[in-house]
């Protein structure tokens, strides 16, 4: 849909280019396009105000305009120089624009040291990232520089093996200049996920869901922290893993916080990557995705919908052919990654369709049951998504009350929303009001009578 303009196309900036489309916006910057082939930076009064206050912008070296009674003013960069919002652009294409974000980052920093900037505008001419103040959880200085890195996926610079995985050009030298220019420490030793300032590795968290982020830390991650201990009673590697639960109950959200931490390269099966009506087809495919996790092993291989594959070849269908296939492909398949380190994690809504082969032990040894979210999870998810950004009189417990038994993605739309409730009111904290409003807002989109637990078998 398209973004609503403050100006009317064609309309005449001080620098004597003409405004087009709008390109990103929020309630109070807008960046559009211009005759010039290149951006301007639209900022209301009070967002430039406080950038110049806070000694991040001059506004004597900005234009300023008037269009009706409102003040606004506008930077528009020359046409080759980069203007976006940083969790919403292209990654870069050489080491000098990688560079460039560096540098703002780290001029930007000696100015204002602990303002988020995930969400701020990044201005290459005047060497900035400007921060627009959105109430969203902070994300760290190495996620910010990462993500940019890749895109907008949200990765830390210090996740080398993702980092190189997404942008392949970016060598090793060229990301250690890279994160030396931006003023953050350098990554210490060859470690694929961010340590804190103490040089020890966080700990591995699922927001909301204590007993699956008790799992991932016995089962998988002590497992690859500690592989010589393991090794030496004759363990090589984490067992494959199969969580099944009703949609919504937050097993993608799980998984994926498991790739984010390992900073493997991933790889998914899935029925749109995979998928296909030819004989044999589909078999090929699922043997590519395998190589190819072999190859950049150590690695993770997430099997989304397996029941569109490995569905029990007793069933009788149509396609009871290809179905005995492809499941003999993946049996075939299974223990071979993961003698070659390939962490596999497959997920399901439809656990009895499965093929009782894939499951046996040996295959997948871990079963899990991932139920819908109980009150103290959501509870615990709320405030973990809720300790970063300003807040005042809340009462999460009624919020958590009101949430009880709702998908996990429910949770998180709903401070989101709350966020941008309280942003567009004018307001600087999330307040109690507008979490209710949000809650009546995203009414529950079907019942759910699943058991609200979490289980092992």
């Amino acid at each position: 849909m398209p973004l609503e303009a403050w100006l009317p196309v064609g309309f005449t900036l001080p620098d004597g280019s003409r405004t087009r489309r709008v390109l990103q916006a929020d309630t109070a910057w807008q960046i559009v396009e211009t005759t010039t082939k290149g951006r301007a930076l639209i900022v209301t009064q009070e967002l430039a105000t406080r950038w110049d206050h806070a000694g991040l912008a001059n506004l004597r070296e900005w234009q300023s305009f008037r269009f009706g009674a409102d003040l606004m003013y506008a930077v528009a960069p020359s046409a080759n120089s980069t203007l976006s919002l940083v969790n919403d652009s292209r990654s870069p294409s050489n080491k000098n624009e990688a560079l460039a974000f560096a540098v703002s980052l780290r001029e930007t920093r000696a100015i204002d040291s602990a303002t988020p900037l995930q969400e701020a505008i990044y201005i290459e001419q005047l060497s900035r990232i400007l921060p627009t103040y959105a109430l969203s959880a902070a994300i760290s200085d190495d996620v910010v520089l990462g993500s940019w890195l890749a895109g907008g996926v949200q990765v830390s610079v210090y996740s080398t093996r993702r980092i190189h995985q997404l942008v392949s050009w970016l060598g090793n030298s060229n990301l250690e200049d890279v994160i030396k220019q931006s003023g953050l420490q350098p990554a210490s030793g060859a470690s694929d996920t961010q340590e804190d300032n103490t040089g020890a590795k966080p700990p591995f968290t699922i927001a909301g869901r204590p007993a699956l982020e008790q799992f991932f830390n016995e089962h998988v991650i002590d497992l690859i922290e500690h592989a010589d201990r393991y090794r030496a009673l004759g363990i090589e590697f984490p067992s494959a893993i199969i969580l099944h639960g009703p949609p919504g109950c937050g097993k993608t959200f799980a998984v994926e916080r498991l790739v984010e931490y390992l900073g493997w390269p991933s790889f998914s099966i899935d029925a749109t990557s995979i998928g296909s009506p030819y004989i044999h087809e589909t078999s090929r495919k699922v043997a590519e995705v395998f190589d190819k996790a072999m190859k950049e092993a150590p690695s993770v291989l997430v099997i989304d919908e397996m029941e569109a594959f490995l569905s029990d070849r007793e069933m009788g269908t149509a396609s009871s052919h290809h179905r005995v296939e492809e499941v003999g492909e993946f049996l075939r398949r299974i223990p071979e990654a993961i003698h070659n380190r390939v962490l596999i994690v497959a997920m399901t809504n439809r656990l009895e369709m499965i093929d009782p082969a894939i499951q046996r032990r040996g295959r997948f040894d871990h079963v899990v049951f991932v139920g819908m979210p109980s009150r103290d999870e959501v509870e615990g998810l709320l405030k973990k998504l809720l300790e970063k950004v300003p807040t005042e009189n809340l009462d999460i417990s009624t919020i958590a009350n009101a949430l009880t038994g709702r998908p996990l993605s429910d949770v998180a739309f709903v401070t989101r929303e709350a966020a941008r409730l309280a942003a567009r009111s004018g307001r600087h904290s999330i307040d109690q009001l507008s979490l209710l409003a949000s809650v009546k807002s995203a009414p529950p989109r079907a019942a759910n009578t699943e058991p609200r637990k979490i289980g092992f078998t």
